[in-house]
């Protein structure tokens, strides 16, 4: 199998990614978009990604053989399960849970959980209206997912699979959504199992070296809004 171009910096989108390719074991060439360094504006980026967002790929073995560029990490999720057969549900009914928590990820807490963090540590005024705001959404969106994972081992079911490499990125990161795990068990114990898994460690830690507190910056606020 040709490698796949993988457009990647480290962050909780590029992970969902990263940990795709480790999980389902495809070879990638990796092609880093310092984010930080506006090159997600490139003009051969966005021959790739349209929306000047990591990650992307190019797979130039793709639907009947000729190559495809995809941009949006849930599409990617979706095409490269598609393409092996694996982590998307065994049966009707579970490919429909695995898009249905897919699409509560894209939809729900990846930008809601991106809200609290941007108002919460990086914004150029405080806003204790957008804080409280987004707080409590991603409270009441991770209380949603403590009752579904009382429920199931995963996310979508019994099984690992692309539902959970979206989410675990983001929910990972509950500390800097100021949010408490307490009153959360099922969810603490989802957290620690995916965290435990080889694939998602190598997908975490893919380039992990790049990644950087913007605020170290001296011009750091000048770059929120660009990736």
């Amino acid at each position: 199998m040709a490698p796949i171009e993988f457009y990647y910096w480290p962050t909780p989108n590029g992970w969902k990614v990263s940990i795709a390719l480790h999980a389902l074991d495809l070879p990638y060439d990796l092609r880093l978009v310092d984010i930080g360094a506006d090159a997600q504006f490139d003009t051969d980026f966005l021959k790739v990604s349209p929306n000047n967002k990591i990650p992307a790929i190019t797979d130039p073995e793709g639907p009947d053989g000729a190559p495809i560029s995809i941009f949006e990490s849930g599409a990617i999720l979706q095409y490269l399960a598609r393409k092996t057969g694996r982590f998307c549900g065994e049966t009707e009914r579970e490919r429909i849970a695995v898009d249905e928590w897919l699409m509560w990820q894209m939809g729900g807490l990846g930008p809601m959980a991106g809200q609290a963090h941007h108002f919460l540590k990086f914004a150029r005024e405080d806003v204790p209206y957008a804080k409280d705001r987004y707080r409590a959404e991603v409270a009441r969106l991770y209380g949603v997912l403590d009752r579904k994972l009382d429920e199931t081992r995963f996310v979508a079911g019994d099984g690992f699979t692309i539902a959970d490499m979206a989410i675990w990125p983001w929910a990972s990161l509950w500390r800097g959504q100021q949010q408490s795990l307490d009153d959360k068990p099922a969810l603490a114990r989802w957290l620690e199992e995916v965290a435990d898994r080889p694939d998602v460690r190598a997908g975490r830690e893919l380039r992990a070296d790049l990644r950087r507190d913007p605020t170290a910056a001296a011009d750091w606020r000048a770059t929120l809004t660009t990736g």
